[in-house]
């Protein structure tokens, strides 16, 4: 596996013609969720580019960004074992530019849910997106669904700025208690992990209510709300939306997402199901 650190150095390996490339872009601290993508990824692919950098600008002010896990080492040593083949590790002033030009979220699509309580976040994330698709080149990058929304404004931003490249969503990986995996469950003591448990307990719930055919959509947040109040300590959103965010009154299988935000303790958890 080859570590590369320097942005032109990247650039010229990707112009120097790598075959059929995946990529799949982290901010380290990597668990069975991002070895998943690296194995999909791997599998559609002749090759497999990994980056690892925590973006500073989707991080609004006072939230995690000084805490969240960084863990160089193990993260080397999970993608060599993964079979990548390339580990992008960029620097900031390789990143970042004093008075550079910005990427702006939708203003519907980037502004609920997740970008409501966070305004600007989406523009963060596209932000270094884009920044990265431009670098590395890949013919396909793969994004975890349980980051729903963050899914949907890329395959978006890569439609719009008509980027010849193929977007993949891949299946939540969830732990043996059904907890979806996330960096941030580190910060979960035993207690708060139980508890939270509470979330996937009130995604599968409206699954098994979708499935005996409740259709309608405040019946299924009210029944969600229930359970999750039970457990967490705020419920930041339960929404019903299509497969461009747009809030629904009913569910249409096949095309909907259900989608929770709430925290545990000082921990902010996400989590969604695609019906």
């Amino acid at each position: 596996m080859r570590i590369v650190r320097d942005t032109n150095e990247m650039k010229r390996i990707a112009k120097s013609g790598i075959r059929e490339c995946g990529f799949v872009a982290t901010m380290g601290a990597l668990h069975e969720g991002h070895i998943s993508l690296i194995q999909r990824a791997a599998e559609e692919n002749d090759n497999v580019v990994v980056s690892v950098f925590v973006n500073p600008t989707q991080f609004l002010e006072g939230e995690d960004l000084d805490r969240y896990p960084r863990r160089e080492k193990e993260d080397i040593e999970i993608c060599a074992c993964a079979g990548v083949d390339i580990l992008y590790m960029p620097q900031m002033r390789n990143i970042y530019f004093e008075d550079e030009m910005k990427i702006l979220a939708p203003k519907r699509g980037g502004y609920i849910l997740e970008g409501a309580g966070r305004p600007g976040h989406f523009d963060g994330v596209l932000q270094i997106v884009m920044k990265l698709l431009n670098i590395v080149s890949p013919d396909r990058a793969y994004f975890g669904k349980k980051d729903a929304q963050q899914l949907i404004l890329i395959e978006k931003m890569v439609r719009d700025y008509f980027m010849d490249i193929e977007i993949v969503g891949c299946e939540t990986v969830r732990d043996c208690d059904g907890l979806a995996l996330s960096s941030r469950n580190v910060y979960l003591d035993e207690e708060q992990r139980r508890r939270a448990l509470s979330i996937s307990r009130a995604l599968r719930s409206a699954s098994e209510l979708v499935d005996k055919g409740e259709r309608d959509a405040k019946r299924l947040i009210s029944a969600m709300r229930e359970i999750l109040q039970k457990g967490v300590d705020e419920v930041e959103y339960v929404a019903v939306t299509d497969r461009g965010l747009n809030m629904l009154e009913e569910i249409k299988e096949g095309e909907s997402l259900i989608l929770v935000a709430a925290k545990v303790g000082e921990t902010r958890l996400i989590d969604n199901i695609w019906l």
